[in-house]
C-alpha cells in the first residue's frame, strides 16, 4: 500500500487543523515530527491510539518530536475528538484526501468481509532535515508510543 519508505524525502503536505490552522512540512525543520494517520475520530481503535499518543507526550516533547494526527473528518469532528480527549497536538481535517493521498495510505481495505476504500492505519516519522526515518503500518493502538519511542 504505502510507498514511501524509510530513507525517502517527506512528502511537502500542506493541511489545516481542526481549528483552521495551517500545517506543511517546512514548519518543523529543526524537529522530529510524527505523522499518523488514523481512519475515523471517536472510533475505539483511533481513541485509544491518540489516548497512548497523549499519555506519553511529555517523553516525545523531551526527545524533540511533535505529533500531528490526519484522518478524512472534517474540521467539526476533529475539533470534538481533540476536546473530547484533550490532545495536546493538532488533528489534521483532510476532508479532500490531499495529506492522505501524498503519503500514499488511502486504498483498498477488508472489514468483516466487506472490501471498500478507506485510510490504512500507518505512522511516519520524519527527521529534523525531512527525511522519513521510519514507518510505522502495524499499529498496535495501545502500544503506540512505545513503537515509536524504542
Amino acid at each position: 500500500m504505502t510507498t514511501l519508505k524509510k530513507g525517502d524525502k517527506a512528502p511537502d503536505f500542506f493541511g489545516t487543523d481542526q481549528d483552521g490552522k495551517a500545517h506543511q512540512l517546512g514548519d518543523y525543520k529543526g524537529k522530529k515530527l510524527v505523522v499518523f494517520f488514523y481512519p475515523k475520530a471517536s472510533t475505539p481503535g483511533c481513541t485509544a491510539e491518540a489516548c497512548d499518543l497523549r499519555d506519553n507526550f511529555e517523553r516525545f516533547q523531551a526527545n524533540n518530536y511533535e505529533l500531528l494526527g490526519v484522518s478524512a473528518d472534517s474540521a467539526k469532528a476533529q475539533a470534538k475528538f481533540k476536546d473530547k480527549y484533550e490532545f495536546p497536538f493538532p488533528l489534521l481535517a483532510d476532508e479532500e484526501k490531499e495529506v492522505i493521498q501524498a503519503f500514499g495510505v488511502w486504498g483498498p481495505k477488508k472489514f468483516m468481509g466487506r472490501e471498500y476504500d478507506g485510510i490504512h492505519r500507518t505512522t511516519f516519522v520524519i527527521d529534523e532535515n525531512g527525511i522519513i526515518d521510519e514507518v510505522i503500518e502495524n499499529v498496535k493502538t495501545k502500544e503506540h508510543a512505545a513503537q515509536i519511542l524504542k
